[in-house]
C-alpha cells in the first residue's frame, strides 16, 4: 500500500550556516555600527538567542534572521517567535526556540485535518511524524496538497514516498 511520512525535522547544519550568514550581514550594516549584537545558537536545547541595543533593532535581527533563513531553504516557520523580548540590564534578549519535530497536539491537528477531508487514507501517530496510507498515489498527493494549503504555521516535510 502506498504511504508517505509528515515530518518536522530541522537540519542543523543549514540552520548554523543561516545564523553565520546573518551575524556577517549584522556587522557589516552600517545601522548596526559600534552597537551590541550577539546571536548564538544552542544545538543542544535547540534555540537562538538574540541580544540588542534596542527593541527595534531586534526586530530588524529577526527580520533578517528570517529571510536569510528562508534563503537557506529552511521554512520560516522554524522560530517559535511567541515568546516576548525582555530587557537584562542595558539589552534585550530574546530567547526563540527552533521547531523540530511534530508536537503531539499539532500531530492531532493534522489527522483531525486528514481525516475532516474525506479523502480515502488513513493517518496515524508515530511519535513525531503522521503517516499516511492510502489505496492510490493520487490520494496521496492530495494530502500534500491539502497541508500545504491549511496554513497550520508549522514546517513540514513529506519524506518516505513508497508505492
Amino acid at each position: 500500500m502506498p504511504s508517505f511520512d509528515i515530518a518536522s525535522k530541522v537540519d542543523l547544519q543549514t540552520l548554523d550556516n543561516a545564523i553565520n550568514t546573518v551575524k556577517k550581514e549584522i556587522t557589516n550594516r552600517f545601522d548596526f555600527k559600534d552597537s551590541h549584537v550577539d546571536i548564538e545558537l544552542n544545538k543542544k536545547e535547540l534555540s537562538l538567542t538574540v541580544e540588542v541595543e534596542s527593541d527595534m533593532k531586534l526586530g530588524q535581527v529577526i527580520d533578517v534572521l528570517v529571510s536569510r533563513t528562508m534563503r537557506q531553504g529552511l521554512d520560516a516557520n522554524i522560530y517559535d517567535q511567541s515568546k516576548e523580548a525582555f530587557q537584562s540590564g542595558k539589552v534585550y534578549k530574546k530567547v526563540i526556540p527552533v521547531r523540530n519535530g511534530i508536537k503531539q497536539e499539532d500531530a492531532k491537528k493534522i489527522v483531525k485535518l486528514i481525516k475532516d477531508s474525506g479523502l480515502k487514507v488513513q493517518a496515524a501517530i508515530m511519535d513525531d511524524i503522521v503517516r499516511v496510507t492510502g489505496k492510490k498515489i493520487d490520494d496521496l498527493q492530495d494530502v500534500i496538497a491539502l497541508c500545504r494549503n491549511a496554513n497550520l504555521n508549522i514546517p513540514l516535510q513529506y519524506i518516505n514516498m513508497k508505492s
